[in-house]
Formats: C-alpha cells, sequence, structure tokens
C-alpha cells in the first residue's frame, strides 16, 4: 500500500509542476516522458543492482578517504579537536572543507572539471531534448554551486533572455556542491546523498521545463566557457591562496548559520509556546507539510517526523536537520532513511533566495532582476518539488 502511495506521490509533485505552470501548451510533454523515464532507471541501478551499489558506495568511499585526508591537516594544526571521543560538528563536517574545496578549484583550474561538466551537460541536452545551456548549467551548479556556476556563466546570463534567466535562477534552488559532499556523508548515509545528486539534476530541468518552458532558437542555445573570452587566468599560487580564503569564508558562513538559525528557531519556539505549550515551529510545519511526506510512502508517524525535518530544513538548512538526526537515523527504517536523505540533499531553502538574488543583480540588468524578484515564490517551489521528486523517485526502489 504505502509502494502505491509512494508512486501517486511522485504524479501529484508533478501535477503540481503542470499546474503552477507559467504555459502549459508550452510544455514539451516528450521531453518530460524521457527525463521521467531516466531517473526512474538511474533510482532503480543505484539503489537495487549490485553494480549501482557499488559506484555509489565506491564514490561514498572517496569522498571519506579525502575527508580522512583533510583530517590530517586538521590535527597538525589543531590536535585537541581531533583526538577526542566525539568531534565536533565544525570540526568533522566543515573543517575538511579547507582541502575538498581547493581540490575542485585545482581541477577546474586545470581544465578536467569543466570538460567533464560540458560533455556531461551535452550529452544531457541530447538525450532530454533540453537546451544545451540549461542541461550544461544543471550539471555544473551540482559539481560548482549555485553562486559559483552564476558567476562563471555571467557572460551568458547578460546575452539571455530574462524567461530564461527566470529558469537558471529557479534550478539554482537545487543545487549542492561536490565539495561540500565530503560533509554530508560524513552526517548521513553516503549512498542516498549520492545518489540524490544526478536524480536531482534531471529534476531540476524537469521541474522547470513544467513551470517556466521557454522556447530557444538554435541560435540562442550556445554554452558560455568558464573563463573569461581572452581565455587567460591568474597566477596559480594566487588562484589557490583565493580557493583557500574563499573555503574559510565558506566555514565560518555555514556555521554562523547554523548558529544563528538554530537559536532563532528556539527563540520562536518560546515566544510561541507563551500561546501554548505544543506549539513550536516543528510543529506547525510538520502540520502544513504533513500531506507531501504522507506522499513518500511513509506511516503516520514517520510522516508527520518527516514533514516537521521537511519544514525546518525549508526554514533553516540542510545541516541544522542532518545535525538532528546523525546520532538516530541509523535507527530508521530503509525508506524512511532513503526519503529523509535524498529530500535534504540539497540547498533548497529561504536563505538560497537571498544569495541567488544577490548573485544575479550582482550580473545582470534591471530587466533581468525584475523577472527574477517576480517569481521569488516559483524558485522556492521549484527547489520544493525537485527535492520531492527526488525522494518519491528513490523511495520506489528502497523499502
Amino acid at each position: 500500500m504505502y509502494l502505491v502511495v509512494n508512486i501517486l506521490g511522485l504524479f501529484v509533485f508533478l501535477g503540481i509542476g503542470f499546474l503552477f505552470s507559467k504555459n502549459r501548451k508550452g510544455i514539451q510533454w516528450k521531453s518530460i516522458a524521457i527525463m521521467v523515464v531516466l531517473n526512474l532507471f538511474l533510482a532503480w541501478f543505484l539503489t537495487s543492482f549490485g553494480a549501482g551499489r557499488a559506484i555509489v558506495s565506491g564514490a561514498a568511499d572517496g569522498f571519506n578517504w579525502l575527508v580522512q585526508v583533510a583530517y590530517t591537516g586538521i590535527e597538525f594544526a589543531l590536535p585537541s579537536w581531533v583526538h577526542v571521543k566525539s568531534m565536533d560538528f565544525v570540526t568533522s563536517a566543515l573543517l575538511p572543507i579547507l582541502l575538498i574545496v581547493p581540490l575542485f578549484d585545482i581541477l577546474t583550474y586545470i581544465g578536467v572539471l569543466p570538460f567533464i561538466i560540458k560533455w556531461i551537460g551535452k550529452g544531457l541536452s541530447f538525450i532530454t531534448g533540453q537546451p544545451k545551456f540549461e542541461s550544461f548549467f544543471a550539471v555544473e551548479m551540482m559539481f560548482l554551486g549555485n553562486t559559483e556556476a552564476l558567476a562563471v556563466s555571467s557572460l551568458q546570463l547578460k546575452q539571455i533572455k530574462a524567461q530564461r534567466n527566470v529558469t537558471l535562477a529557479m534550478m539554482s534552488m537545487s543545487c549542492v556542491t561536490a565539495s561540500i559532499i565530503g560533509s554530508y556523508i560524513q552526517m548521513m548515509p553516503g549512498q542516498f546523498i549520492l545518489t540524490a545528486i544526478p536524480i536531482n539534476i534531471i529534476n531540476a530541468i524537469i521541474v522547470t521545463s513544467l513551470l517556466n518552458p521557454v522556447t530557444v532558437e538554435p541560435e540562442e542555445d550556445t554554452i558560455a566557457k568558464l573563463h573569461g573570452e581572452d581565455g587567460k587566468k591568474e597566477p596559480f599560487f594566487s588562484f589557490l591562496g583565493d580557493s583557500i580564503l574563499g573555503a574559510g569564508r565558506l566555514i565560518l558562513i555555514i556555521t554562523a548559520n547554523v548558529i544563528a538559525f538554530v537559536a532563532l528557531a528556539a527563540l520562536i519556539d518560546k515566544i510561541l509556546q507563551l500561546v501554548n505549550p505544543w506549539l513550536t515551529l516543528e510543529h506547525i510545519l510538520g502540520i502544513v507539510m504533513y500531506p507531501f511526506a504522507w506522499l513518500l510512502g511513509l506511516n503516520g508517524h514517520d510522516s508527520f517526523q518527516m514533514a516537521q525535518y521537511m519544514g525546518t530544513k525549508l526554514v533553516t538548512n540542510e545541516f541544522v536537520v542532518m545535525g538532528k538526526v546523525t546520532s538516530i537515523i541509523k535507527d530508521f527504517d530503509p525508506h524512511f532513511k532513503a526519503v529523509l536523505t535524498v529530500f535534504i540533499t540539497s540547498f533548497a531553502n529561504f536563505s538560497t533566495l537571498g544569495m541567488i538574488i544577490g548573485c544575479f543583480k550582482g550580473i545582470v540588468d534591471k530587466e533581468k532582476n525584475d523577472a527574477i524578484s517576480k517569481n521569488v515564490g516559483y524558485m522556492l517551489l521549484s527547489g520544493i518539488l525537485v527535492s520531492l521528486l527526488s525522494a518519491a523517485f528513490v523511495g520506489i526502489f528502497v523499502w
């Protein structure tokens, strides 16, 4: 029965995309169908086959190995933070970013990562029938992050029409970054984190194709270069120094956000409880998100718990939820564990809205900025639908 509900949920989430579409007649249903089948295959292969599980397990082991290497540097500088019974959140999940971000930046600098992104994007465009740049961007943001992907695509953003900029803003709500996956895997089941990433890529294209169908002429369908038009690069060690400093700033930003959001959520709870001891932010959000959690094929108790985690993630961020469940998720049943992990594997939350809007303001003109600002609701809806669809796709195959 729960499997049937999960499948029903998949169609309901797609139906919501159709219901809120800006141009229902412009939806390319053949392309949507191809992408749905592709995601079903990916979810099936990565969760149900030995080869698929070996791929995600190998990738998880690779990221864990990188994290262990990072601990060598942390141990040298801060041995009292590492040689403890239980490392704190900052040490275990965030400080490894000081190695992983520069590593991926180096791969970008020498051209390896752009080459991979470019050809995967072109292949994805060929399979799905979607524009090359949107397919390229979907892959790019999953490796580089939303603001980074927007920044390196700034020339193209200035050239394309406002409606396509809105599509990219919506897609940016559903990204993760390769450099932060190591932190995720320290807190949540790695196999589901890594399964979510390719499925999120396809779902970002599905959801934006439903909500904001755009006709792109062949002459418009181009891919921007990762480096400037003159192709010049700054000196390597200057670039590396900037990357390391950027990684340090990222750690401070995440730490500050987690502390502030957890504290603010606690403050809101205290205020609400002055009205009624039962009232908490989690309870309120749990009620709002409950129908969507139930459509993921969960029983009543797990649906309410899932709904609370979903709401908390949207209001705060994924790290807050991970911090809540990291010590208990091993006790969850497999289906609950899978759909929860996949749902929270993205940056879809309210603070990301501000980051994306701010990034566009620094790149494109007023007309395009106004178009994006008018579609903030669609951006948030896009991020939520991508997360729900990804959880539903994976949930079908994990029980």
